[in-house]
């Protein structure tokens, strides 16, 4: 079973290592709304898994890159000067 894993994770690093090549390397590349869209993806999985945790529903902002803001979630943890 860890071989099977371990191709899988294997095969999952070497597309992502293509694709930031590709990024890289390309004069047409979009390297900001990648970035942004990665970022985005980050804090959406990131508030989504402390909101057990805090009790806060999640609403997750599925904007896309340069749709307005930076594509990060907006919630509040009950905390002052969190928006």
């Amino acid at each position: 079973m860890d071989k099977v894993i371990e191709g899988f994770v294997t095969i999952a690093g070497l597309i992502a290592a293509i694709a930031i090549i590709a990024l890289l390397v390309s004069p047409k590349a979009t390297t900001a709304q990648v970035v942004q869209a990665v970022a985005s993806g980050y804090g959406n999985n990131v508030a989504t898994a402390i909101s057990p945790v805090t009790g806060v529903q999640v609403q997750p902002n599925l904007s896309y890159p340069n749709s307005g803001g930076f594509g990060m979630p907006t919630f509040s943890m009950g905390l002052p000067g969190l928006q």
